[in-house]
């Protein structure tokens, strides 16, 4: 397995390097809005600590990890009045892994909606911020 790469779009996100729309935040893990959602609500979380994927994790970061992902999803399911939720996670190339810092994708679904395509075309910042929005929200109510 590849050393973990300080300069992933992820690790600059932690840093404050490039801006996100974040909507949970604790001494472990954060999450955000993903910038190319396969549908509205589409949250990012992501464990601080340094780990390429969950073959590298820590066991103590996995522990911190999911019970902010099982949090993340009632705010996005509840935000979006959406019929259930997805969780995704991937690892290495093979297994779909496109930014090598261990993430949980967190997708509100619906009923007979297909998920968009992870295209590469990034979502309007303004519609970024509604959702992101939303999603505090709900995580306050």
């Amino acid at each position: 397995m590849a050393d973990y790469d300080t300069n992933n779009v992820f690790a600059k996100i932690l840093r404050g390097e490039i801006p996100s729309h974040k909507v949970y935040e604790d001494d472990s893990v954060i999450a955000f809005m993903d910038v190319m959602p396969q549908g509205p609500g589409h949250t990012l979380v992501v464990p601080k600590a340094p780990s390429r994927n969950l073959l590298d994790a820590d066991p103590a970061v996995l522990a911190q990890l999911l019970p902010v992902a099982q949090k993340i999803a009632h705010a996005v399911k509840s935000a979006f009045s959406a019929d259930g939720v997805s969780l995704f996670q991937y690892n290495e190339p093979a297994g779909g892994q496109s930014v090598f810092h261990l993430h949980v994708h967190v997708v509100p679904r619906f009923e007979g909606v297909a998920l968009k395509p992870h295209s590469g075309k990034m979502e309007d910042g303004a519609v970024l911020a509604a959702h992101a929005e939303k999603v505090r929200q709900a995580l306050a109510g």
